[in-house]
Formats: C-alpha cells, sequence, structure tokens
C-alpha cells in the first residue's frame, strides 16, 4: 500500500509535441541557476533492452488539451512528475510506451503497485473472464473468487492470521485496522514512526507522519508519532545494522551479535510508551521498510523487539506490507542483490550518493550534498537527475522527507539485463551532473 502524493509542484504551460529520446546523453538547463552545457557531455547514451512488444498508436487526446483538462477540471494537488509530464499510453510487462511512441523502463512500477508488470497476459486473461461472467455481486451473496483468493491467501500466512477481510486499498484497510485494534484492546493510543505513510483518509492521516500530508485540520485523535529507526539519517547507525546486502557507510564498533543502535533506537520507543502513550495502548503499526520516506530500513531485530515491547503493553502490532508462479519471489531477490551492489558501486564512485539500501526489489538511493555532512542534495539539483533518467528512458519514483531519495521499485518481472541498464542510466546522469556542478563553479 503506497499513495504517493507526489511532493513538487510543477507548472502545466506545455509545448504540444513531447521531445524524442535523445540519441546521446542529455544535459537539460535548469534556468537561471544553471548554464546549460550540453556539449560538455561525452557520454554514450546506455542502449536500451529490446523489447518485443509494439504499442497500438497513440489516438486519443492532443497532450496540450490533456494539460488543459488536467489544469481546469482537476484537483491541483494532483501534480506530475518532470518538467513536462509524460502522457502514458499504453504499457506492457515493465514497459511503458508515451503518447509519441517513445518506450520507457518502469522501475517504479506505477507507485510500487504493478508488482507482476503492466498488463500481465494471465492478469488480463483472468480479468477478462470475470468481466464477461459477472461484475458485482457485493457480499450478501457468494461467488467463488473471493473464496478461492481467501484461501490461497490464508495459507501464506502463519497462524493465527487466517481470517482475511477484503477491501478496496490501503488506506481503507489501515482505516479498519485501527478500528479493530481499538475495539479489540478496548485502548484507544497508537503509535506510528516519523516518516510513516498509512493512507490520506482522514482517520489514517492521523498515523502518517509526513509533513506534505498534514494539513490545518484536525486529524485522528490517540495517534502518537515516535522517533523513526533510520540507520542514515538517525542519531544512531553503523555498518552492520541492515538485513540486506548493501551497508551503510557509517562506521561502528558492534560486536557481530549486538547491535548498539538498535538498542538506543529501542530506548527511545521505550521512551515513548512510558511519557507519551496511556499505559496500556492499542497498537503499532509500522511499515516493514519504509517506503513513502525513501525506503528506510531499520536495524536487524528492532521491530521483533519493539512488537514485545507492545504487547506487553496491551496493544496488537499491525504490520504495513502490501506469488507463487514463475518464481517471481525468487527473482526479485536474485536480481534486488545484482542490482543494489552495482548501485553500491556508484555510491562509492559517487559523493552525492550517500546511501543505497534496500532488500529485494525495494530500492533506495538517497542524494547528499557530501557524504560527510548528510545534507540533503538541492531539490533542483535531484530534479534535474530525475529529468536526465527520464529523457534516457528509465523511470524511477522519489521519497524522503525532502524528496531527496530515488525510489527503485521495478515489477518483479525485470531482468538482469534490465537492471544494467538501470544503473547505466543513473551512472550517465550522476557523471552529467558532476559536470554541471563544476562547470556552475567556473
Amino acid at each position: 500500500m503506497t499513495l504517493y502524493w507526489r511532493h513538487l509542484q510543477r507548472a502545466l504551460r506545455q509545448e504540444a509535441s513531447f521531445p524524442r529520446i535523445p540519441k546521446t546523453c542529455p544535459v537539460l538547463s535548469l534556468g537561471a541557476s544553471w548554464t546549460s552545457v550540453a556539449k560538455l557531455s561525452l557520454h554514450t547514451k546506455p542502449k536500451m533492452p529490446p523489447c518485443d512488444f509494439s504499442p497500438e498508436r497513440y489516438q486519443s487526446l492532443a497532450y496540450n488539451h490533456v494539460l488543459d483538462i488536467h489544469k481546469q477540471h482537476l484537483s491541483p494537488v494532483m501534480t506530475a512528475y518532470f518538467q513536462k509530464p509524460l502522457l502514458l499510453h499504453q504499457g506492457h510487462m515493465e514497459w511503458l510506451f508515451d503518447s509519441e511512441g517513445n518506450r520507457y523502463l518502469d522501475f517504479f512500477s506505477g507507485i510500487v503497485t504493478v508488482s507482476v508488470g503492466h498488463c500481465h497476459p494471465k492478469v488480463n486473461a483472468v480479468a477478462q473472464t470475470q468481466l464477461s461472467r459477472l461484475w458485482h455481486t457485493s457480499s450478501v451473496f457468494f461467488h467463488p473468487p473471493m473464496h478461492e483468493y481467501a484461501e490461497k491467501l490464508s495459507a501464506l500466512l502463519p497462524e493465527p492470521l487466517k481470517v482475511i477481510f477484503i477491501v478496496n486499498s490501503g488506506s481503507e484497510a489501515n482505516d479498519l485496522a485501527m478500528l479493530m485494534a481499538r475495539a479489540h484492546t478496548k485502548n484507544t493510543d497508537l503509535i506510528s514512526f516519523r516518516g510513516a505513510y498509512h493512507g490520506c483518509s482522514p482517520y489514517t492521516l492521523g498515523l502518517t507522519n509526513v509533513g506534505n500530508y498534514k494539513t490545518k485540520l484536525p486529524i485522528a485523535m490517540g495517534c502518537q508519532p515516535t522517533m523513526c529507526p533510520d540507520i542514515f539519517r538517525g542519531p544512531w547507525g553503523g555498518s552492520h545494522c541492515r538485513d540486506s546486502p548493501v551497508q551503510s557507510i557509517r562506521k561502528c564498533s558492534c560486536a557481530p551479535d549486538s547491535c548498539h543502535a538498535k538498542d538506543q533506537y529501542i530506548e527511545q520507543f521505550k521512551d515513548t510508551l512510558n511519557t507519551s502513550v496511556a499505559k496500556s495502548i492499542a497498537g503499532f503499526f509500522a511499515e516493514p521498510i519504509q517506503g513513502v520516506n525513501g525506503v528506510v530500513q531499520y536495524p536487524k531485530g528492532f521491530l521483533k523487539e519493539a512488537f514485545q515491547l507492545v504487547r506487553k503493553q496491551g496493544g496488537v502490532c499491525i504490520a504495513d506490507e502490501v506469488i507463487k508462479e514463475e518464481k517471481l519471489q525468487e527473482n526479485s531477490q536474485e536480481v534486488g542483490t545484482y542490482m543494489l551492489l552495482k548501485f553500491a558501486q556508484l555510491r562509492d564512485e559517487f559523493d552525492i550518493v550517500g546511501d543505497v539500501r534496500g532488500k529485494g526489489l525495494m530500492i533506495g538511493i538517497e542524494m547528499v550534498q557530501d557524504k560527510m555532512s548528510r545534507q540533503p542534495l538541492p531539490i533542483e539539483e535531484i530534479n534535474q537527475i530525475h529529468e536526465d533518467c527520464k529523457n534516457m528512458g528509465l523511470l524511477v519514483g522519489r521519497g524522503g522527507i525532502f524528496s531527496q531519495t530515488f525510489r527503485i521499485a521495478p515489477p518483479m518481472c525485470v531482468t538482469k539485463p534490465e537492471a544494467d541498464f538501470a544503473v547505466e542510466v543513473f551512472h550517465c546522469a550522476l557523471s552529467q551532473h558532476m559536470e554541471r556542478r563544476a562547470k556552475s563553479h567556473h
């Protein structure tokens, strides 16, 4: 469950046509703050992996007309990535196609949603069969697919998690979980991490602790934030903390069987329990890895110990977590580890890459001014790197309190050659950025 409210408002005054993806590494101007240095770039544009799918010809609304409709009839909070937002037309597995026929490798899976790929043939076939058979029954009648799904899903869960309540969205699921936790425990207080995203319904906004989602209006009462155990940006963290193939560059002297950072963050969690909530609480919400906050991983063993503390105070623990066929989970582990190690090489090469983290195909690349200060890279610089990746055919997401982290979460059907392409694109974009930075300092 990741509904992502884009952080940056962008103007929608655009021209009618899209630029074709250039044949050389593009270097775009940010305007007055940057001097165009297109002639500086000597990089060869990474070669995009082949795709055996041909999209249909785009025959819908003109681009300018789409912009006009968006401006006049859609909520202004529905902002888009990029100076010239993409008008997407069709998708196939890990590929997306825009209205001009340009092809993009989708390394954000929509918004970490299209887990098995766009328009997967097996999903399409089942959906078409159901659409031709029955559209709607509601819960007052029985229909086999709901029961088949509940049986298969419950088989993947440990005891006693065997009862399924099917809802429409992650926000709705967490809304229900809040109500059930309070009803079950007869307590009120709920705890969630700073930087957490658990939905933006009136009820779940109390659990969501990201500034852009907060308003001046009153939100759900009885929700208490606690420190996020962020190994990279938080006060404690070291080089052995994560359950990940790639560790933080921060140093520590912990023994293999202990973690100073975990112990310190647990003390902070205990402090919240002792001072900020009632003696008996309703529950604790946590993403196993924070998504919207920029793929933040906690120290190994933290959640297990925190869950024990919550249960000791009468609360329940809610893990806000979003396949048996095609070995997709195995592929996620194999290709994800491969890609993490490749991106870690970029961290070692570029001082502005502060951290590479994640597990499987959920990866974060945090951008900084320099590794020593760990201050976020200015937003206009991150925007330009993001644009450059798009212009080379790679789509990635953004996250973090300062929108300083690139979020990478491709569909689980992604291949190693496609991972190589993504790493090459990032290398090219980062090299271009360093050229721009050097030029601007002269």
